[in-house]
């Protein structure tokens, strides 16, 4: 088995059902092969790398998924991959009214090889965890993608709130303003956290404050024994993370059903 090859063994093992532990008000829900968590601000699907159902079987598996939601009011994720089975999984989820979004690359790196962080002069790296700044991560992330994402501060919020040992919060601020922010979730249970957020004012980018709040949070992961970090990964970001001894070891596209 090669590198990758065990790389994607483990993700696939370790990261494809339900996590150990659940932010308050989500609920797991099982139909067959597939993992439905429900109660976020969107609902997610997730499931096997082989669903092990063909044809009008699995046409009727999604159509359920996609009435679940529906009675709910509520839009839906399906996180498919790109060595998933049925290899026509996409095309029936098409069919069902679910609308691919961008295809990003899931790379995982080991913490024990990521160098230290070594932010740009006049950027300081900051953990934090009170409301206020998380309000101002969202203010930040709505000025990055031109929309409002106050949902992203009262999300950051509660997950601190319920479980500080949970997630990491990890701010850039240059002269008083967070210019860049990103944050690690620790995944119990298994070998790896996740690497979340990123989002970097424009005229901050390409200064290495993104590399910076990579190592910055695998050094975080490190210190409490983790011993992968995984990322879905845009091609913005990828080239940076490989660098940094990231390997790409699939891609992942989320499949959304929304309510009219």
């Amino acid at each position: 088995m090669t590198n990758i090859e065990g790389l994607l063994a483990a993700y696939d093992e370790q990261l494809r059902g339900a996590p150990a532990d659940l932010p308050g008000g989500v609920t797991v829900e099982r139909d067959g092969p597939v993992t439905r968590l429900v109660g976020q601000r969107r609902g997610l699907v997730t499931a096997p790398p082989d669903l092990g159902v063909r044809g009008d079987e699995l046409d009727r598996l999604i159509a359920r998924q996609r009435e679940r939601f529906a009675a709910r009011g509520e839009a839906v994720e399906w996180k498919t991959h790109g060595h998933d089975r049925p290899e026509d999984l996409p095309d029936r989820l098409r069919a069902a009214g679910f609308a691919p979004e961008e295809r990003e690359t899931v790379l995982i790196g080991r913490t024990d090889v990521v160098s230290a962080p070594v932010p740009p002069e006049g950027v300081v790296l900051r953990r934090v965890g009170e409301p206020d700044d998380m309000r101002r991560v969202a203010d930040m992330e709505s000025r990055v993608w031109g929309g409002d994402r106050s949902w992203l501060a009262e999300d950051l919020i509660a997950r601190t709130a319920e479980d500080p040992d949970a997630i990491a919060v990890l701010v850039a601020e240059a002269g008083g303003e967070v210019v860049s922010a990103a944050w690690l979730v620790f995944l119990r249970g298994t070998e790896f956290a996740g690497l979340w957020g990123g989002s970097t004012l424009p005229p901050w980018r390409g200064k290495g404050i993104y590399r910076s709040l990579v190592a910055a949070r695998a050094h975080i992961a490190a210190a409490r024994g983790v011993r992968y970090l995984r990322v879905d990964a845009t091609d913005a970001s990828a080239p940076v993370l490989r660098r940094l001894g990231f390997e790409g070891v699939t891609t992942t596209t989320p499949y959304v059903w929304s309510p009219a």
